[in-house]
């Protein structure tokens, strides 16, 4: 799997300040069907480790402070 290289180039784009993974909530790590979100240590937010998204949006949906947000590219929508 390919790491991801910038989370500004990712699908998955997540909102730091909205993020309560610090407070022991991960929802979207849950529900993601390719364990490519992961909790960052050092800060206890959520991120995107592989780029390798199917655009499935659970942890979009499912996320409790809306804190994440799935770009979908345009040729898929």
């Amino acid at each position: 799997m390919p790491l991801a290289s910038l989370s500004n180039s990712v699908p998955v784009e997540v909102n730091e300040e909205a993020c309560i993974a610090d407070k022991g909530c991960t929802v979207c790590v849950d529900v993601c069907p390719l364990d490519v979100l992961f909790i960052d240590e050092d800060k206890g937010k959520a991120f995107m480790k592989y780029d390798e998204c199917w655009y499935c949006l659970p942890c979009e949906k499912d996320c409790p402070t809306n804190a994440i947000t799935v770009s979908i590219p345009y040729l898929l929508r």
